[in-house]
């Protein structure tokens, strides 16, 4: 009786044995529900937006003038130094005038003598081809002491500051220019636009300007030059832009940023939380809702505006984007919204 109990025993076990490896065995081949991810949306609309375009450049002056002789010579006294403000007309520098004296005397004489000559050319004495030789002797005279009274005193021929010194007096001028003066009042800004931005600049339409030196205050400027041929290198248009200056406070060689303001357009914006930038390149995506479901969408970036984004291309007027949870997202899953009322409010208003 005892061994016909261990029988059923041992049946009964096997049995239980054999239907918990078939659970087991069903369990592991039935589909996984997988979760769905919970995001937050956030409705793009269009708005006009302001086309501000920043460019950076140097400040450089108006003009630039070398002051040197045309021939070597001694400098008998320089008048100005480095920082010194110049008038135009102003003397800067006296070349060593022995040869301007020279010339005198013997313009002095040959005035003396054409006089002479021309009035013998009037009684009829001397020939008309004589009166010739001499007037152009007197007149060849005349120019070198005219070209080497201007090399011996030289002026400024505008208003500005002298910024380079390269001698002292008693030194013998040999090439580098003896000063430099350039003019800072106006002084000017050459930025680089694109080819699409070139057909919105027109002559005289401002500019603020900042300088890193000055920090936020801001300068105005006019735009006086558009080059009319392209850059090959950066098929950029220089335009040069003009800031009046009128208390020198700006120097050539001061970094400048330069804001042009090409009017307004109508562009989506979106907020900067929804952007995801691809590793490895430029590229920039959002994931945007629709009927439950979400798509990966590039998209084309403008200017930044403190939190959110100009958008040129890739999400329409009215479109939903996922503002967060989408670091697990794919392209194509359903997914949950976490703030539905957006959506609600949305078709209440259509």
């Amino acid at each position: 009786m005892r061994r016909h109990f261990q029988m059923i025993a041992l049946l009964a076990l096997v049995v239980a044995t054999v239907a918990g490896c078939q659970k087991k065995t069903e369990d592991a081949t039935a589909p996984v529900q997988e979760k769905i991810q919970k995001v937050t949306l956030a409705q793009v609309v269009a708005e006009d937006v302001e086309q501000l375009y920043e460019y950076t450049a140097v400040v450089q002056a108006e003009a630039t003038n070398n002051i040197a002789p045309t021939i070597a010579g001694r400098i008998e006294k320089i008048y100005v130094e480095v920082g010194d403000m110049v008038t135009k007309g102003q003397k800067l520098v006296t070349m060593d005038a022995t040869n301007l004296d020279n010339l005198k005397t013997q313009l002095d004489n040959m005035e003396l003598t054409f006089s002479r000559i021309d009035e013998l050319y009037k009684a009829g004495g001397v020939s008309k081809a004589d009166w010739d030789a001499q007037k152009a002797q007197l007149d060849v005279l005349r120019s070198n002491y005219q070209n080497t009274t201007v090399n011996t005193t030289l002026t400024s021929p505008l208003n500005g500051v002298v910024t380079l010194r390269n001698y002292d007096s008693g030194d013998i001028y040999a090439g580098n220019p003896i000063l430099q003066v350039q003019q800072i009042s106006p002084v000017k800004i050459l930025i680089n636009v694109s080819e699409s931005q070139y057909q919105s600049v027109k002559l005289g339409m401002s500019a603020k300007v900042t300088l890193d030196v000055y920090g936020d205050e801001e300068f105005t400027g006019k735009v006086t030059l558009l080059y009319p041929t392209i850059d090959m290198r950066t098929h950029t248009f220089p335009v040069e832009i003009t800031l009046q200056n009128a208390n020198k406070r700006i120097r050539p060689g001061m970094y400048a940023h330069v804001t042009m303001n090409y009017g307004t357009l109508r562009h989506v914006v979106i907020p900067d939380n929804c952007i995801i930038k691809q590793q490895g390149s430029g590229d920039r995506y959002v994931y945007v809702y629709k009927d439950g479901k979400v798509s990966y969408q590039k998209i084309t970036l403008g200017r930044r505006m403190n939190d959110r984004y100009e958008l040129l291309s890739g999400v329409n007027d009215g479109e939903f984007v996922v503002t967060t949870g989408y670091t697990k997202l794919r392209d194509g899953i359903e997914v949950e919204v976490k703030n539905p009322e957006i959506l609600n409010a949305t078709t209440a208003q259509e």
